[in-house]
């Protein structure tokens, strides 16, 4: 299955009315309805509830839906219950242990998939990984199943269990991990390396974003609506870049047909691995 094109996912918890309301008008590319952290464990019922409401209101506007369900069995085999529906996309998997996890949650995912008549198989997966025992198996969770369609860290709860501070220095090490464990599965890596802690601080955010799609990520999540538009600049293909990559292709493919080895384009020697990279970025942009 190939990857979608993501760039913003943006959250909204499913009880709040108001912000509900309006996150069909943000611009991200997914809204992620919240289950988990952002809803009480008193109101964990009244959200599920609120799911198909919800996911109707902020799918108007063509973002894709997803639900981020909770990690404890008791509460996520409820959550895929109310969650697993023609007008979600994707499920958010929180805390993920490994990669058994992921095709056990599969299985549950199916069966309620099966109920509904859905196509099998159509519910994707968000992998999220919050804990160190799990940072071993990042690539094993990445290939667990045809569901996956991303992966991050939690930088949050991995920092708590760490007992570090949240920031550059300790995401780069486990972000370079999750681009790699995605890349090598064929799905996108979700997150960006910095500490985002004050959601005023717009251009130290784009800072952020712009070294961290350099690094490989493609998409991130974010809680505030101002960050979306920031994303989807970042983690998109700006037309001065698509219009640079068309070029380079067709000298590349000019130079073969002449039978030259060497091509030079606007300075810079270029080789099949550049070129790979303009192919990819233009399907990216399409």
């Amino acid at each position: 299955m190939p990857s979608p094109p993501w760039r913003s996912l943006l959250f909204v918890p499913a009880t709040a009315e108001r912000f509900v309301a309006r996150a069909h008008t943000r611009g991200a590319d997914v809204i992620i309805l919240d289950l988990e952290d952002s809803i009480p464990p008193a109101e964990k019922q009244a959200a599920r509830e609120a799911l198909a409401a919800a996911a109707a209101t902020v799918g108007q506007g063509g973002a894709e839906v997803a639900v981020r369900i909770n990690r404890p069995l008791d509460l996520a085999v409820p959550d895929i219950a109310a969650a697993v529906m023609p007008g979600v996309a994707a499920l958010m998997l929180p805390k993920i242990m490994g990669p058994e996890h992921v095709r056990l949650l599969s299985e549950v995912v199916a069966a309620r998939e099966a109920v509904l008549g859905l196509p099998l198989g159509r519910t994707r997966f968000i992998g999220i990984v919050e804990t160190p025992q799990a940072l071993p198996q990042l690539a094993a969770i990445a290939a667990a199943d045809p569901r996956m369609a991303a992966l991050g860290v939690g930088s949050e709860d991995l920092s708590t269990e760490l007992e570090a501070v949240p920031g550059a220095d300790l995401l780069y090490h486990f972000g370079m991990m999750v681009v790699a464990a995605a890349r090598g599965a064929g799905i996108l890596p979700m997150g960006s390396i910095g500490n985002f802690a004050d959601f005023r601080d717009l251009e130290g955010y784009r800072a952020s974003l712009q070294r961290s799609r350099r690094l490989g990520f493609a998409c991130a999540s974010c809680i505030h609506p101002a960050h979306v538009p920031i994303i989807n600049e970042e983690y998109g293909v700006a037309p001065e870049e698509a219009d640079r990559a068309r070029r380079l292709i067709a000298a590349f493919e000019a130079a073969v047909a002449r039978g030259e080895g060497a091509v030079a384009f606007e300075g810079a020697m270029i080789d099949l691995p550049v070129v790979e990279r303009a192919r990819r970025l233009l399907a990216r942009a399409r």
